[in-house]
Parts: C-alpha cells; sequence; structure tokens
C-alpha cells in the first residue's frame, strides 16, 4: 500500500480529536463512527497491499526457481511450475511472461520456450501478439526456423503485424539467412512495417555476421533518411562492424559522437561492447578506462552490467579487478544466482586463478538454492586441465551429496581426461556412468573416442575389455559397424575364438556384413 492512505487516516485521526473538543455529545458520537468506518477502510487497504506484494515476492521466488533450474533437461520447467500450483500459490500470464523474458536474457530458450508452452496447452492462457512474438523466437532457437515458419503462418492475420514479421526477420537474421531475411523485409517495406528502429538492427547484424560490415553504415544512413531513430543498440552494432574492419578510429568515433551530441544517451552496454573491442585488440588500458565509464553507468538495480564487469576485466588481463567487482556485486545484492557465479567461474579460470575458482565454487557449493550441474562441470573441466583429478572427483562425490546429479558433460570431460592419460579403465567406468543416464536423454560417444578405446583394445590384445566396451555403446544404442569390426579385430590379435552368438548378435544389429567383416567374422567364429 502506498503512503497516501495512511497519511490521509492521520489526517482523519487528528481532525475527529478536534471535532471531538468542539461538538456536542450528540454529535461527537458520530465521529468515532466515521473513524471506526475510516479504520475498516484502511485495515482493508493494508491487507490487500500486503497481499499484493505477497504476490509480487511469491513472483520473484517463482523465478528463482526457474532461474536455478540451470541445465535441467526437458519438464523440469512443467514440473516446477505444477508443483508451484498445486501449493496452491498463484500465477499470472503477466508474471509468467516476465520469467520468460528473464530465462530469454540468459540464453535459456528451451525453460522459456517450456514456460510459454505450459501457460497456452496446460493452462489455456490467452497471450498478446507481443507475446506470440517472443514464442517465435524462441522456437526458432529450440526447434529450427522452419518450426518457427509454421508457427507464423499459422498465427492469425490480425496477429501478423510488425512484431511477428520482426520475429521472424530476426530469426533469419540469426541464422544468417540473407536471401530470405531479404525477401522478408522488402515484403514489410510494402506493408508498411519498418518504422521501427528493431527491423533495421536485425539487418545490421546480419551483413556484420555475413562478413559484409561494410553494409552497415548504409543501413544506419538509410535509416536517418527514413526519419527512423538509431537507438543504443544501433551505435554497438555499428562499433562492431568498425572493429570487424579493424577500424579502431571509427569505433572511438561512434562512442565520441555519444558523448558529445546527446543524440543517444550512452547506455552501459555501450562501453562493454567499446571494452571488448579493446581487449580484442589487445588495447587493455583503454578497455579498462572504458571499463570504468560502465561502472558509472551502474544504477544497483540490475546484476547484468556488474556479470559484463566481471568478464571484461578477465578479458583485459585484471585479476584483482574481478575480485573487487565481484565484491561489489556481493555488496550490492545480497542473493547472488547460478549464472553470477558460473560467470565469476570462467573469469578466474581465464586468469588461471585455481585457488579462487575454488573457493568461488565452494561459495556457491554452500549457498546455492538449486543446483545447477554447469557449476560442477565447469569446476571440474578446470581441476582435470590442473591435472587435480582426485580433487575433480572429489566434487562429483560432494555434489551428489548434496542432491546434484552428473550429466553428460561430466562423464564426456572425465573420459577425455582418462583416455588422454591412457587410463582406459577409469574411462570405460565413466562411459559406463553415461549409459546410466542415457535413458533420461539421447547421447552418443563421438568417433574420436571409439577410435581410441578399440585403438587401446586391440593393441593390448584385450578381448575381454573390448567386449565390455561394445556392451556400453550397445547401451547407448551407438554400436555399429566400425566397433565390431574392431572388436573381430581384437579378436583376431588375441588369438582367441568367438562365441557363435557374436555372429548372431552383429545381424540382430542389422550390421551390413561388407566383405571385411565378413572375413573377419569367418576367422573368429568359423564359417557357416
Amino acid at each position: 500500500m502506498g503512503k497516501l492512505p495512511i497519511l490521509q487516516f492521520l489526517w482523519a485521526m487528528s481532525a475527529s480529536r478536534r471535532l471531538l473538543s468542539t461538538v456536542s455529545p450528540a454529535s461527537a458520537a458520530a465521529v468515532p463512527a466515521a473513524v471506526e468506518s475510516s479504520s475498516a477502510v484502511l485495515a482493508e487497504e493494508e491487507e490487500e497491499g500486503m497481499q499484493e506484494k505477497k504476490n509480487r515476492e511469491r513472483g520473484k521466488h517463482l523465478y528463482r526457481w526457474l532461474s536455478e533450474l540451470g541445465g535441467a533437461p526437458e519438464g523440469a520447467v512443467s514440473r516446477t511450475l505444477d508443483k508451484w500450483v498445486r501449493e496452491g500459490r498463484p500465477v499470472s500470464a503477466m508474471d509468467l511472461i516476465k520469467h520468460v523474458k528473464g530465462l530469454r536474457k540468459y540464453r535459456r530458450y528451451e525453460h522459456a520456450l517450456e514456460v510459454m508452452d505450459w501457460m497456452v496447452n496446460i493452462k489455456g492462457m490467452k497471450i498478446s501478439y507481443g507475446d506470440h512474438a517472443i514464442r517465435l523466437y524462441l522456437i526458432a532457437k529450440v526447434k529450427g526456423v522452419k518450426s518457427a515458419e509454421d508457427y507464423f503462418t499459422n498465427l492469425p492475420e490480425s496477429a501478423k503485424n510488425q512484431l511477428t514479421y520482426g520475429a521472424l526477420l530476426s530469426c533469419y537474421c540469426s541464422e544468417k539467412m540473407e536471401d530470405d531475411a531479404v525477401t522478408l523485409y522488402e515484403k514489410m517495406k510494402e506493408l508498411k512495417l519498418v518504422s521501427g528502429t528493431l527491423v533495421h538492427n536485425h539487418l545490421m547484424t546480419l551483413y556484420t555476421k555475413l562478413g559484409q560490415p561494410e553494409k552497415v553504415p548504409t543501413i544506419l544512413e538509410e535509416m536517418k533518411a527514413n526519419n527512423v531513430a538509431p537507438d543504443n543498440v544501433t551505435y554497438c552494432i555499428l562499433m562492431n562492424s568498425y572493429a570487424s574492419l579493424n577500424d579502431i578510429e571509427s569505433v572511438e568515433r561512434v562512442i565520441n559522437q555519444l558523448e558529445d551530441t546527446g543524440e543517444v544517451l550512452p547506455h552501459w552496454s555501450s562501453y562493454s561492447t567499446l571494452a571488448s573491442i579493446y581487449n580484442s585488440a589487445g588495447l587493455f588500458e583503454k578497455s579498462e578506462s572504458a571499463l570504468k565509464k560502465l561502472e558509472q553507468l551502474i544504477d544497483g538495480s540490475d546484476k547484468e552490467p556488474f556479470h559484463f564487469l566481471v568478464s571484461l576485466y578477465a578479458g583485459a588481463g585484471n585479476l584483482q579487478e574481478v575480485h573487487r567487482v565481484w565484491k561489489s556485486l556481493k555488496a550490492t545484492f545480497t542473493k547472488q544466482t547460478n549464472i553470477g557465479y558460473l560467470i565469476m567461474l570462467q573469469a578466474l579460470n581465464k586468469l588461471d586463478d585455481i585457488d579462487g575458482l575454488k573457493a568461488c565454487y565452494e561459495e556457491w557449493e554452500s549457498v546455492f538454492t538449486f543446483y545447477d550441474a554447469r557449476l560442477t562441470n565447469f569446476a571440474i573441466g578446470a581441476h582435470l586441465r590442473h591435472g587435480m583429478v582426485e580433487e575433480a572427483e572429489s566434487l562429483v562425490r560432494k555434489a551428489k551429496e548434496k542432491g546434484g546429479a552428473y550429466d553428460f558433460r561430466t562423464c564426456d570431460m572425465f573420459m577425455d581426461y582418462y583416455l588422454k592419460n591412457n587410463e582406459i579403465a577409469a574411462a570405460l567406468n565413466w562411459l559406463e556412468a553415461a549409459v546410466q543416464i542415457a535413458k533420461e536423454a539421447e547421447w552418443k560417444l563421438d568417433d574420436e573416442k571409439v577410435e581410441m578405446f578399440m585403438k587401446y583394445y586391440g593393441k593390448g590384445k584385450c578381448v575381454d575389455g573390448a567386449e565390455k566396451f561394445c556392451k556400453a555403446l550397445e547401451g547407448l544404442g551407438s554400436l555399429g559397424a566400425g566397433a565390431y569390426e574392431s572388436l573381430l579385430r581384437t579378436y583376431v590379435a588375441s588369438g582367441r575364438r568367438g562365441d557363435p552368438s557374436l555372429r548372431r548378435r552383429i545381424e540382430e544389429d542389422k550390421v551390413e556384413l561388407v566383405p571385411t567383416i565378413q572375413d573377419l567374422l569367418d576367422v573368429v567364429c568359423g564359417s557357416k
């Protein structure tokens, strides 16, 4: 509740006291009733205000639940939302769309789309034309541009406006589909749907991605000629286009123009773009100067600029500033997100501060609300790069104790490490661990690792190891002709005869009996 009703009530109480001292007893009797009525109204307003505040806090709490799901597989978001509703907590389309935008901001596209699908398909909520544009964008990111095109085609004609056309254009530009983008842009011009800045920003981004940065200034001139006002993003793209041409002077001319003319007020992202360009050019002193200007534009309501500062100071090689900004972030926001800790871990790893990385991970481990395998995997990768395999293994055990679970990325990193160090038994253990979680998601062992395993077993004439490895591949649904051929060669090298069931297994797995495999099979199992 705002301050005004309380001030009105205090004024009413003061006035009533003055009235009670001057009016007749009969008149005075009416005053307490009026005050009582005012009290009832106030109490009702306070209750409504408290409920509204609770709803806002609950909304924030729901976003925390969603944001800290980390890399959880498909279905996790729906289960979280179902649990939220089962517990009797309110949920509104407005709040959910805010959460979708938050997840999209951190590139959590799968989870953001799952929220929207839950809204529409499970709860039957109505979404606005602008929300259709968001959903189209997310579909493209998760399911591909063709699915986004189908979604656009099936929209009602009233929903095919500048927002949804712009979202489809963004998809084409993001995927570098120049012909489709230009065709759609021309159609939008016919429909008079190109009056917005965003449309032109998409095209500028497209030409930057296509390696044609020289076209970007031309689009800016076209915008100005058509009275379309550029924004901060426009100038960030322009700076990046000049950077692609190694034209640092023009980059600096753009930022100076922003600072001097006030045509567009510089945003903190203007200086993060500038600092990133300076870092790439090895101009670290200039980068740090830009970061100081960035820091002056932080208003303390958003964690994102702090995250950029951490990453960019790491890019400039300044460990001291990375730690300072991290402390400043924690002083400004008492609760840190998983993504914030991940960014800090990445910065410390880049600067080879393994002790700082260990301390940061342990801090996250002690405070996280929802487990995020990405952080554990990153810490594991850093330890393995330093040859600290025992510490890396202990991270997995500790995570399991806290309810966390390893994923395919975890298994892959340990396999990489053990294969490179010729510790095949340990690598096979991690492959078998991947088989145990294979039911939850599809995953294949890459051909290079298959070759490394089989080469080891063949060289060592280790038939039992090769058979165990093939069984693991079978569990992943990826036991093919190459692995069988290597297995047969291992049998031949060892001089061991194969069980007759081996021929049947190969036939049941529908492996093509090319002459090479047929000849090996005849040697190992005997001719039919």
